[in-house]
């Protein structure tokens, strides 16, 4: 049974940071490119960045490419994704996802979880 555990969502002030955490289970992390999405109401899924299994390559939405870092800890089986400069507009749920290749490729064939929630407010 895969699982996605995230941490890290939390209310930060425009400006701020944040490192969101995903610990996983239930399958071979390092067999799988790994990625982040947010959903935020009322708006369409977005995917935000991904990592391919060796973390040698990384894709970010354009619009995220400076803020937005993703790494992976093959180890401890966790993917993160350190959030810099966040604005209103991140407000979302963000969740970590399973991508299908070792590669970041096939999003429509993606699984993730349940995701933790990051508001940006002042």
């Amino acid at each position: 049974q895969l699982q996605f555990v995230e941490s890290g969502g939390s209310l930060v002030q425009p400006g701020g940071s944040l490192r969101l955490s995903c610990v996983v289970s239930g399958f071979t992390m390092d067999e799988h490119a790994m990625g982040w999405l947010r959903q935020a109401p009322g708006k369409e899924r977005e995917w935000i960045s991904c990592i391919s299994t060796d973390g040698a390559i990384t894709n970010y939405a354009d619009s995220e490419k400076a803020r937005f870092v993703i790494s992976r800890d093959n180890a401890k089986n966790t993917v993160s994704l350190q959030i810099n400069s966040l604005r209103p507009e991140d407000t979302a749920s963000y969740h970590c996802a399973r991508l299908p290749w070792t590669y970041c490729a096939g999003f429509q064939y993606a699984f993730w979880g349940q995701g933790t929630q990051v508001t940006v407010s002042s």
